[in-house]
């Protein structure tokens, strides 16, 4: 079993802030970052009939302190509803408090597009702030970090944003997945988070959602409100596509994908010849720290990605490690960067390791030189 997530109390929340000794700038301390969310809040629709009690932007701040505090579910905020009151209300401006039943229903009503502001108004904030600087990876560009995830599933409970799956027993699973967001650096732990694109099924339609329609969706977002930003977009294999790729390119984006062999056989094929061929780069290296482990790395520039898509060239990059048990773990991906030994694929190699095929994560004590 998983170890569940700490869960915080308001006061530990509040004096978290109050008791560091970091200079807290005008625009980036908690308590100008909850108004900001609270004004954007303000500004939802609300859905309700004209005589509902607690307003809307109670219920939506009562939600965002959910997540914030780390509760595990809407009932143990409820359990904080009763027992802090009062440190609800000041740390997070909350009127009106609403428990679990009002808030679920209140909610469910609310158009996700409805609370993208405040991820904007926040990213704003940071920019001004200069706290996206240290961010910034390579010539200027920051590293976007797309990833799905499931958040629902029951057997049982299920609403028309839904999507359906049909298992081996023949019974159907009702679930919903989003495309998760965010600005991300190898060497920060701080990460700045986009509005997530939910994958649910859409209005008007009968089709499926699916991750790929739901990165289309984001990048129409993302780049209508960040017309400018430079960003390299990492993910996991299950982008590496020809439509996909066409996306981020239209969208002015890099890339750096992962790329599984067994999906990409004709991909791997060039970089067996290229190797044959001697066009491609490979060499072997261990670290001092882990001598019994060895490195190999492998890449060649300016390959067709695959038979259906023979114009989308690509830069392939093939990792793999051996430990003295001979235990193999092996990476891939594909990027329209372009890597070479004496410069660029220096610089790329550590946040290619970082990179994995089936999650994005980042473990800063893997650090390799050549």
């Amino acid at each position: 079993m998983k170890p569940r997530k700490k869960a915080y109390s308001v006061e530990a929340l509040a004096n978290l802030t109050a008791e560091t000794k970091i200079t807290m700038r005008k625009h980036l301390n908690a308590d100008a970052m909850f108004e900001a969310i609270r004004q954007d809040f303000e500004k939802v629709a609300d859905h309700r009939a004209s005589n509902s009690k607690i307003p809307l932007v109670d219920v939506l701040m009562s939600g965002f302190a959910v997540f914030s505090l780390k509760d595990p579910s809407l009932l143990a905020f409820d359990k904080r509803r009763c027992e802090e009151p009062e440190s609800l209300r000041g740390v997070f401006g909350i009127g009106i408090i609403p428990c679990d039943s009002q808030m679920r229903k209140s909610l469910d009503e609310v158009p996700p597009p409805e609370i993208r502001q405040p991820f904007l108004t926040l990213f704003h904030h940071a920019q001004r702030g200069k706290a996206l600087e240290k961010l910034v990876w390579l010539d200027d560009h920051y590293l976007l970090a797309l990833d799905g995830t499931g958040i629902y599933s029951s057997e049982k409970v299920s609403s028309p944003y839904c999507l359906r799956k049909q298992k081996k027993n023949d019974r159907i699973m009702y679930y919903q997945q989003m495309l998760g967001a965010a600005i991300v650096h190898p060497d920060q732990r701080v990460v700045i988070p986009l509005c997530p694109e939910m994958i649910i099924k859409q209005d008007g339609t009968t089709k499926q959602d699916c991750e790929r329609r739901a990165a289309q969706r984001f990048l129409n977002d993302f780049r209508r409100e960040h017309p400018h930003l430079k960003c390299v977009v990492i993910e996991d294999g299950i982008s590496s596509n020809g439509p996909h790729i066409t996306d981020l390119k239209n969208h002015n984006l890099r890339f750096i994908l992962g790329a599984k062999p067994g999906d990409h056989s004709f991909l791997f094929e060039q970089l067996d010849q290229a190797v044959k061929d001697g066009k491609a780069v490979e060499f072997s290296q261990t670290d001092s720290k882990q001598p019994d482990i060895s490195h190999t790395y492998r890449f060649v520039n300016g390959v067709s990605l695959n038979k259906s898509n023979p114009d989308i060239s690509v830069n392939v990059l093939e990792y793999w490690q051996i430990d003295g048990n001979g235990k193999e773990i092996r990476f891939s991906w594909v990027t329209d960067l372009t890597l070479t030994c004496e410069n660029g694929f220096i610089r790329l190699k550590r946040t290619f390791y970082f990179i994995q095929p089936t999650h994005i994560w980042f473990h800063a004590t893997h650090r390799f030189s050549i």
